[in-house]
């Protein structure tokens, strides 16, 4: 399966980068890496998260750090990142 990012989801991305860029540099190359890797992961087993309460949507939690990944799958050979959340910041309700 091939893994694609929304345009919301890209600017997700960036400003999570940017946040942990700014509060430590060094360490927030492990962090990237590891939401990485496991976005990556999804191609693979794009099944391994639970589905959310939204028709379609799953939520991949990046353990240990407060993000949270929702995708949704696209006939038989894509996953959709369509939106990458800092939990420790405003609830997030819907795609839209």
């Amino acid at each position: 399966m091939r893994v694609r990012y929304t345009l919301r989801a890209r600017d997700d991305l960036d400003a999570i980068y940017d946040d942990l860029d700014q509060r430590d540099s060094e360490a927030a190359q492990a962090v990237k890496e590891l939401i990485e890797q496991r976005i990556a992961r999804l191609s693979m087993f794009p099944l391994m998260a639970p589905a959310t309460d939204e028709p379609g949507i799953f939520e991949l939690s990046i353990v240990r750090y407060p993000y949270m990944v929702y995708y949704e799958l696209k006939g038989e050979d894509e996953v959709w990142i369509i939106h990458i959340r800092d939990t420790r910041r405003k609830s997030w309700r819907g795609i839209a």
